[in-house]
């Protein structure tokens, strides 16, 4: 089983992808191909892939039963004693701060709604 989805790629690219996989919501792809098929995706994927984003989850023979490859995200996969988990750019409040000021990124942590509904408030 095989899963991608894409973020901001162009028409062409998710075009290519329906010849393989079939699309089950927008820019969510899942089918059944062999490991060769999967790598010559994941190659096309990847070179037209530009500005956008794509992670491809696959089944493997591993304790996970899973594994993915990402393209340009922020997360990125990291081998932990076997387990791949994900990797979160820490940044520190004044950096945050920082960044929202000059290009609008999102904050890290637990929304107020979250703490309110946490801490019984």
């Amino acid at each position: 089983m095989v899963v991608v989805v894409l973020a901001v790629v162009p028409e062409r690219l998710r075009g290519h992808l329906t010849r393989w996989l079939m699309e089950i919501s927008p820019s969510v792809y899942v089918g059944k191909v062999s490991a060769r098929v999967r790598e010559l995706l994941w190659e096309q994927i990847r070179e037209n892939c530009k500005h956008g984003r794509a992670i491809m989850a696959y089944t493997t023979d591993n304790e996970q039963g899973l594994a993915f490859k990402t393209h340009g995200q922020e997360w990125e996969p990291v081998d932990y004693e076997g387990l791949t988990l994900i990797m979160r750019p820490n940044m520190s409040q004044t950096q945050q701060r920082n960044a929202r000021r000059t290009d609008h990124t999102r904050r890290t942590g637990w929304s107020k709604a979250s703490r309110m509904r946490r801490f019984g408030r």
